[in-house]
């Protein structure tokens, strides 16, 4: 998996302050939380959009895709394909 940048129009210390602790599928910047199954769904419908996909490169796109298909397995969640 790639590594993922350090957006400037995002601060981490919002994701953690929302959220607390735990596994972000964006873990530099602390966006898309993958600890629930509300918050899996809800990280795949946003990565989904092509405005917040825009904000990275493919490669960072597919990364943050393949830790939430990971951790919707992990849960037993099924997601429809993009």
């Amino acid at each position: 998996m790639s590594k993922i940048d350090r957006r400037e129009d995002v601060s981490p210390k919002e994701g953690l302050h929302q959220y607390g602790d735990v596994t972000f599928a964006d873990p530099t910047n602390k966006k898309y939380p993958i600890d629930t199954p509300e918050h899996i769904r809800a990280a795949w419908s946003y990565i989904n959009h092509k405005d917040n996909a825009a904000k990275y490169a493919a490669d960072e796109v597919e990364t943050i895709k393949d830790r939430i298909r990971q951790a919707a397995k992990k849960h037993d969640i099924e997601i429809k394909a993009e």
